[in-house]
């Protein structure tokens, strides 16, 4: 049987979380607690949420990374796995731990990292394979897989040129998620440049649009970087649910959230983005896509850890009940 390359492929950082019990908990307290190792990595809590979010379509997911041969790799894997995620292209080595994030969070929305990177910047542009992008309908970029090394910004960098070549049509989405505690201002957007000359949807911030852009005020920012390439701009706004900016609906497209109880919005953002590429891809328009992305958003803030089990319908069933 021919083999069947993935429609949405996402690349960069694996790597565990190991989180602080709860809130405003310093890492430097002795004895506290930490819970882990959660799966995560930016752009894996994207696929992982576009995978189970684009089961009724049959649309395909794959990631390209590199994780150590160790438990927390296994772990990693396993949650990819287990949602349907190709992971044919995830590199294993011996000579590198998989990547830790211990991650505190704290009361007033701020978290503090201390970061182990070990494989998750080892994503080289080696391992992209042009047969692997034969059947590319959405390449997703993350600006942690650009500045967490040269070489995986570099492998960034060749996957979109491979995804062009395969598809023209190919939609590359590219969510910021900027480090500025990582890098400068103006590394930040050299290295953003050639990602956003190529980008059909942009999901950020208010802080990341107003730092793309030079712009204040973070609706000012969004109408701005319309202007630098990007179709759609998705301005993700947590519990407020999100903005969408196209040249058509350049004032904004505002879209409510929903409200949960909340007990971690650690990947709240990725997961809404998995969501909204799925809605895109399946042909909705753009309210229901931000509604149907605004709930799988709020739905990952109800559980612990980075990557969510819900489900499409799961997604569906509380999109329902807020509309009526």
């Amino acid at each position: 049987m021919e083999k069947k390359y993935p429609d949405i492929i996402s690349l960069g950082e694996l790597l565990v979380e190991i989180m602080r019990d709860k809130l405003d908990t310093p890492h430097g307290e002795i004895g506290a607690i930490y819970r882990g190792p959660f799966p995560s990595g930016a752009p894996a809590i994207f696929i992982d949420s576009a995978s189970r979010m684009g089961k009724p379509f049959n649309l395909s997911t794959g990631f390209i990374g590199v994780i150590g041969k160790d438990n927390f790799g296994n772990c990693i894997i396993e949650k990819l796995k287990k949602d349907n995620v190709d992971i044919s292209q995830v590199k294993f080595t011996e000579e590198l731990t998989t990547g830790i994030a211990f991650n505190q969070y704290n009361s007033n929305g701020s978290r503090k990292f201390i970061f182990a990177k070990g494989a998750a910047g080892d994503t080289s542009p080696k391992y992209i394979k042009t047969e692997y992008f034969s059947n590319i309908k959405n390449l997703h970029i993350t600006g942690s897989a650009l500045s967490i090394s040269k070489k995986s910004r570099e492998a960034c960098y060749k996957a979109i040129k491979i995804a062009k070549k395969h598809n023209p049509d190919v939609i590359i989405s590219f969510d910021p998620n900027l480090r500025p505690e990582m890098l400068n201002l103006e590394t930040i957007l050299k290295i953003c440049k050639p990602v956003l000359e190529t980008t059909e949807i942009l999901l950020p911030s208010g802080e990341e649009a107003e730092m793309l852009s030079g712009i204040k005020g973070s609706e000012n920012a969004c109408q701005k970087l319309l202007e630098m390439g990007p179709k759609i701009i998705v301005l993700k706004q947590g519990k407020k649910g999100c903005t969408v900016f196209t040249t058509d609906e350049s004032k904004g497209l505002k879209v409510k959230g929903y409200k949960v109880i909340e007990k971690d919005p650690t990947g709240a953002g990725d997961s809404f983005g998995g969501a909204f590429i799925i809605g895109y891809l399946a042909g909705w328009d753009l309210l229901k896509i931000a509604q149907f992305a605004n709930t799988a958003g709020a739905l990952k803030v109800e559980s612990f850890g980075p990557m969510a089990d819900t489900s499409y319908e799961d997604v569906m069933l509380l999109m329902k009940k807020n509309l009526l």
